[in-house]
């Protein structure tokens, strides 16, 4: 059975750090990349503002770059999220998701998980 699990969420202060992990099961997570996606309340699901590639290729969108930080550990099957200095408007459902493809597009993405909530505030 194909899964993803995420795990790590939580609520922090400005300025504070969390790290995501996703656990992958069932596939062969070195054949696929892995994005983060966030959803905020009242807003629709945007395209990956990470991807890690199993070559160690990684991409971040603009508002999350020099903060956030993705690795993976293909021997524990899990990929990383670590994020630093965050702000409210970080706050959001974030989703780890798996694509044969390096792909900022959702659509592309065959395996998602249930999502981890984190909330920024003072």
């Amino acid at each position: 059975q194909v899964q993803l699990v995420e795990s790590g969420g939580g609520s922090v202060r400005p300025g504070g750090s969390l790290r995501l992990s996703c656990v992958a099961s069932g596939f062969r997570l070195d054949r696929y990349a892995i994005g983060w996606f966030r959803q905020a309340p009242g807003k629709e699901r945007e395209g990956a503002i990470c991807i890690e590639q199993s070559d160690g290729t990684t991409y971040y969108e603009g508002s999350v770059k020099g903060r956030f930080t993705v690795s993976r550990d293909d021997a524990k099957s899990t990929v990383y999220l670590q994020m630093n200095s965050l702000k409210p408007e970080d706050t959001a459902v974030y989703y780890c998701a798996a694509s044969p493809y390096y792909t900022v597009s959702p659509k592309d993405y065959d395996y998602w998980g249930q999502g981890t909530q984190v909330t920024v505030s003072s």
